[in-house]
C-alpha cells in the first residue's frame, strides 16, 4: 500500500519559492490502477515522481509497504527504485542505437542474473507485449505504439510491484493508445501490478479503476470507476 501523509513540495524559480503540492494526503491500495488528472502545473507529475522515489518531498511522509522512502539515503533510494518501480514515459526514452532486446535488458545489467537468465526474461517480456518478431529492431524501425510496448516490457523486466506511467499515450495515435491502455489494464488485472498513470485524457483515465484530480497542488476529488 502507498500512503502519502501531509506531503508538500515546492521548487525555486529565481528568487521565488513556487509551491507545487500543499499538505497532500493520499492512499493507494495495493493492486490499484489510479489515474492522476489535472491541468498543466497542478502537480500531477510531481506527485508521480515523489511516489516513484525520483524526487523528495519538502515535508510529510511517503510510506510504501510500511517504509518511508523519503527518509532513505540516495543509494538506498536508488536500490529501492530499481527493485520496486517500473517507469513508462510519454516519449518512450529508448536508446536509439540499441535493439528492442537491448533496451529491455538494460535494467538487468546491475543484477546478479546469468546471461541465459537475462535472455530468457527479456524474451518473455517482449513476447508478453507482442513484439517477439521485433526483437532485433531499433526504435527507428518501430512505430510509436511498438516503441511504447518496448518501454512497457522494459518497465516489467525486474518484476516491480509498482508501475508509474507519465502520459503513456500522449504521443500515440488512437488505436495505439487504446492498445497500450488495454495492456496496462491486463497488467493490473492479471498480474496484480499497482499502476499510477498521469494523463490529461479523460478517455485514457476511464481505463483506470479510479481517478484523482489535482488542482493547484491539492486533491479536488477522487472518482471511483464503475467498470
Amino acid at each position: 500500500m502507498i500512503e502519502l501523509r501531509h506531503v508538500s513540495k515546492s521548487y525555486r524559480r529565481g528568487d521565488q519559492q513556487v509551491p507545487v503540492l500543499r499538505d497532500l494526503s493520499l492512499v493507494v491500495r495495493q493492486g490499484e490502477f489510479l489515474a492522476l488528472m489535472g491541468p498543466s502545473g497542478s502537480g500531477k507529475s510531481t506527485l508521480l515522481n515523489l511516489i516513484a522515489g525520483i524526487d523528495r518531498p519538502d515535508s510529510g511522509e511517503i510510506v510504501i509497504d510500511g517504509r518511508d522512502i523519503s527518509k532513505l539515503s540516495e543509494s538506498d533510494l536508488a536500490r529501492w527504485r530499481a527493485a520496486n518501480v517500473g517507469f513508462i514515459f510519454q516519449f518512450y526514452n529508448l536508446i536509439p542505437v540499441l535493439t528492442a532486446f537491448e533496451n529491455v535488458a538494460l535494467p538487468l545489467q546491475l543484477t546478479d542474473l546469468s546471461e541465459s537468465e537475462k535472455k530468457a526474461r527479456v524474451t518473455r517480456a517482449l513476447e508478453m507485449v507482442g513484439l517477439s518478431d521485433r526483437i532485433d529492431h531499433t526504435p527507428s524501425e518501430l512505430s510509436g505504439g511498438q516503441q511504447q510496448r518496448v518501454a512497457i516490457a522494459r518497465a516489467l523486466i525486474t518484476d516491480p510491484a509498482l508501475i508509474v506511467a507519465d502520459e503513456p499515450t500522449g504521443d500515440l495515435d488512437r488505436q495505439s493508445a487504446h492498445d497500450v491502455l488495454q495492456m496496462l489494464g491486463r497488467l493490473n488485472r492479471d498480474m496484480g501490478k499497482t499502476i499510477l498513470m498521469v494523463t490529461h485524457d479523460p478517455k485514457a483515465a476511464e481505463h483506470a479503476r479510479a481517478t484523482v484530480h489535482l488542482e493547484k497542488g491539492q486533491l479536488e476529488r477522487d472518482a471511483e470507476h464503475s467498470a
